[in-house]
């Protein structure tokens, strides 16, 4: 009577990056989400009965290193054109390392982009060192040229600023953008160049969807307001005519006028009573609404240097009649 022998084949699955995939039939191992660096080990056993016994045997051990791969994104944080004016100006972005180890990357900021009406020019790029997301001038770190970000964990991000300067001939409406790009310090290009050696623990670096380079645009829209004040003056005499003799009442009106885009702020109209004259409590009022001429109550005050209206912020195309 012959022999019978079984033999079962057995092997480890590991979790790993999608890309990377071991095949001992018929069993498929995945490598999915792993660090750059990490150490893949595979050993088969099998297993066969001889006889009355139970024999194992097994295979040498297969090590794999992961590769870095470098890929990266960058996106703007402003969530439309940044209204401007002519001077200094800040555009936000955020850059993410999407590949699986640290690494460092070059930062270029590019403002002559075709279609432009106005260049801006590039003052500096910063880093948000307190996470803030709003730049703060002596806070956040400048970075010095070539600009260079420091090691960034995968997955990690951080808050980019380009500092540009709207020059003073860009006219009201007109449109700028600034493109920032980022670009990994080990090397970039199409996808699957390698870089021998280059990578996290000794391996290789393999570039990415992304050529391990993005870009991406801030938006500038110029908005320049302009307030113009236009005063008349009616007079009405004690006979009934419209004469400036003494105990006649003149009543003053001022029409302040926002044009351009945008907006102004602050916007405050004092006027000095003038000389010879007494001011008639309780005359001031604003588009046709009657002010108290207390301080603190309302947008108006009388005091005796004369009358303040604090309009506060008045958009483009909009006017007021005090």
């Amino acid at each position: 009577m012959k022999n019978r022998r079984s033999i079962w084949l057995t092997s480890l699955v590991v979790a790993g990056l999608p890309a990377l995939t071991a095949v001992v039939a018929p069993s498929v191992a995945h490598a999915a989400g792993v660090s750059a660096g990490t150490l893949i080990e595979n050993t088969t056993q099998a297993s066969y009965t001889l006889g009355s016994g139970e024999e194992t045997v097994t295979s040498n051990t297969v090590t794999l290193m992961v590769d870095e791969l470098l890929d990266v994104t960058v996106t703007t944080l402003n969530p439309g054109p940044v209204a401007v004016v002519p001077g200094p100006q800040v555009l936000t972005f955020e850059l993410t390392n999407t590949g699986n180890g640290p690494e460092a990357f070059t930062l270029l900021a590019n403002p002559s982009v075709a279609g432009n009406d106005f260049d801006t020019v590039i003052e500096a790029i910063a880093i948000d060192s307190n996470g803030n997301g709003i730049y703060d001038e002596g806070v956040d770190a400048l970075l010095a040229a070539p600009s260079t970000t420091s090691m960034l964990a995968a997955d990690a991000n951080l808050t980019v600023f380009v500092l540009v300067t709207v020059p003073a001939g860009a006219l009201d409406g007109q449109e700028s953008r600034v493109e920032l790009a980022a670009t990994a310090v080990t090397g970039s290009g199409t996808a699957g160049t390698t870089f021998a050696g280059a990578g996290e623990g000794g391996g290789n670096a393999v570039v990415g969807l992304s050529g391990a380079s993005a870009t991406a645009d801030g938006r500038l829209a110029v908005g320049i307001a302009t307030v113009s004040l236009v005063k008349s003056a009616t007079v009405a005499d004690p006979f009934g005519g419209s004469a400036p003799v003494p105990g006649a009442i003149i009543t003053y009106t001022i029409a302040a006028s926002v044009t351009g885009s945008g907006s102004v702020g602050d916007l405050l109209v004092t006027d000095p009573l003038p000389g010879d004259t007494t001011y008639v409590a309780g005359s001031l009022s604003l588009n046709g609404s009657g002010l108290t001429d207390a301080a603190g109550d309302d947008a108006g005050q009388v005091t005796a240097a004369g009358v303040a209206v604090d309009l506060g912020t008045v958009a483009a195309g909009t006017s007021h009649s005090i």
